[in-house]
């Protein structure tokens, strides 16, 4: 690939949707031309397609337990300096020798305020540069609610000082993006809705209205995913849905001795395996869908219209994933059962009812974010 470089970077810390979501835009901006870096700072993932892609990994980091001010590398060891100055300084290594024309840093300054020891200097780098990289914020659109206003004052400065644009991988008809972060009227100018970032279209097909399985899904397997599998396995005796088969998909988090316990003496009926890369097409078949309420697994359920059954992350005071699917719920394309309410029984009786209803009517939201970021970043290199 000749054309203009982009410098990605991206770095998870429990589940794997930053990861994925910069991989469909990386793919959208290779073919709109671009010559993109991917630059991955979390843990590897086996099996990953990166084809027509630059992947750099970065050596790995994570947070312990679900704890993401507790960052840990992969041997399970805190950071400490010498571990942060080295990847400091593979990052900017890297930076240097591909010399490229913007920069794409995701989450931050929105997030990611864990990694600042490296993606200041990266920020100041590149600023001393000739010519001056673009320099670009992706960003989904709902963000973790913080209780902190200093927060939101640094981020603006941060936005001030380093970032042309800002890139928000939303639609405002669904929501808008000062709905989780107040602060957007002193950076207006640089914000620029992409529409939500999805997997192709052909990846999906219609959802059926009878029949299928009951699809349960915990996105990357992070921290406590166990906890909605294990409840969905003793749910499935209580549901009008125990004569169907039940499907459970643990993410590739999910520690392998929390998969073992869960296959242990599954009932008839019910099997479990690893996250699949055809999801999209199962729950395009599925009788109904239960799962979180993460990015990439909502827009999953948006493109397909099946029947779905959301719980959301909330533990630790997450935020991010209960407003997404308090959202959703309003707008009446889900059930909804939130973290502290769940059991068995709850679970079952919100599939039953789910059951009980015609697939949603899909809204319009535009679901073409990752072409509409390629053509941006496109259109901002030529200016």
């Amino acid at each position: 690939m000749t054309g203009p470089r982009i410098f990605f970077y991206v770095q998870y810390l429990q589940g794997v949707g930053h990861l994925y979501r910069a991989l469909h835009i990386a793919r959208a901006m290779t073919d709109a031309g671009l010559c993109v870096d991917l630059v991955s700072g979390g843990m590897p993932i086996p099996g990953l397609d990166v084809a027509g892609i630059n992947f750099h990994q970065l050596t790995p980091i994570k947070c312990r337990d679900g704890d993401f001010s507790d960052l840990i590398d992969e041997h399970g060891q805190s950071l400490n300096g010498p571990f942060k100055d080295r990847r400091r300084d593979e990052l900017l290594s890297l930076y240097v020798r591909l010399q490229p024309a913007a920069i794409v840093v995701e989450a931050f300054p929105f997030g990611r305020r864990q990694m600042r020891f490296e993606l200041l200097p990266l920020l100041d780098q590149a600023q001393s540069a000739s010519p001056i990289p673009v320099i670009i914020s992706s960003v989904r659109d709902v963000l973790q609610i913080s209780d902190k206003p200093e927060r939101a004052r640094q981020t603006v400065d941060y936005i001030s000082q380093y970032f042309d644009r800002v890139l928000v991988h939303g639609d405002p008809e669904f929501v808008s993006f000062d709905e989780t972060f107040p602060c957007t009227e002193n950076f207006s100018n640089k914000i620029h809705y992409t529409g939500l970032v999805a997997k192709p279209a052909d990846a999906c097909v219609g959802a059926k209205t009878s029949g299928g399985e009951v699809l349960v899904s915990a996105g990357g397997g992070g921290t406590k995913s166990e906890k909605l599998l294990g409840t969905a396995i003793k749910a499935r005796a209580l549901s009008s849905a125990k004569d169907l088969p039940w499907r459970l998909l643990a993410g590739p988090n999910l520690p392998a001795e929390e998969f073992e316990k869960l296959a242990a003496d599954l009932p008839t009926g019910i099997t479990l395996e690893p996250n699949r890369g055809d999801f999209p097409h199962l729950l395009a078949q599925c009788a109904v869908s239960v799962s979180q309420a993460g990015y990439n697994t909502v827009i999953d359920l948006l493109r397909t219209g099946c029947r779905a059954v959301i719980v959301p992350y909330s533990a630790r005071g997450e935020t991010e994933q209960l407003f997404r699917a308090r959202r959703l719920k309003k707008m009446g394309l889900v059930q909804l059962v939130e973290d502290e309410d769940l059991s068995p029984r709850s679970l079952a009786l919100a599939i039953d009812t789910a059951l009980k209803t015609q697939p949603p009517e899909l809204p319009g939201i535009d679901l073409r974010g990752a072409e509409k970021s390629a053509s941006l970043v496109s259109q901002w290199l030529k200016e």
